[in-house]
């Protein structure tokens, strides 16, 4: 299961698929994909794993319907380097 840091507020821009977003807990600002605020939105509403982020935006992503759940870990391993998500233990 992943969540949003705690006090995290997710302001970003998004224009043309790419987004800038701030992150207010470290100060650093970081250029994401939509795929990625897509991601964080759904996290925001709460906590989930790799696979229901896929079933859930799967009409969101260019990607088989097999990959998705791959893609979708690896993409939230990055963010995790970013402190924008965390980990929860099961």
């Amino acid at each position: 299961m992943w969540r949003v840091v705690p006090g995290q507020l997710l302001a970003f821009r998004e224009w043309d698929g790419e987004a800038v977003l701030y992150n207010d807990l470290s100060g650093n600002t970081h250029l994401l994909d939509g795929g990625a605020v897509e991601v964080l939105l759904a996290l925001r509403a709460e906590p989930l794993d790799a696979a229901t982020l896929a079933t859930r935006l799967a009409d969101r992503f260019d990607a088989e319907d097999d990959a998705l759940p791959a893609a979708i870990d690896a993409m939230l391993t990055e963010l995790a380097g970013l402190d924008l998500v965390e980990s929860l233990p099961c």
